[in-house]
């Protein structure tokens, strides 16, 4: 699903404009990326929590020629599901199943 399919989705169930739903879409991710740049985490009881992690600099291997990188330290975004999505999908729900 991608973010318009995610705007028709949510529209139809409210029975809401699309602009007003794509607006409200936009504003909840603006909200999760400011708290994740300030370090804070995004908890979302029975979804899962948004997170910033910090990592450390390391070596990898270029998949097509087996050369040796660097990728550099950084802060990356991480997710864990809850309890509910969890379940969610163990029941069947979820994709291939």
């Amino acid at each position: 699903m991608n973010k318009a399919e995610l705007v028709n989705a949510i529209a139809d169930r409210l029975n809401e404009p699309k602009a007003k739903v794509s607006e409200t879409v936009d504003a909840v991710f603006d909200a999760i990326t400011a708290a994740l740049a300030k370090g804070d985490d995004v908890r979302l009881p029975n979804f899962g929590v948004f997170a910033a992690a910090v990592t450390a600099e390391r070596k990898a291997r270029n998949p097509q020629t087996g050369e040796e990188v660097k990728v550099p330290a950084g802060v990356r975004a991480r997710f864990k599901p809850g309890k509910a999505l969890k379940e969610a999908l163990e029941a069947g729900r979820g994709p291939g199943r």
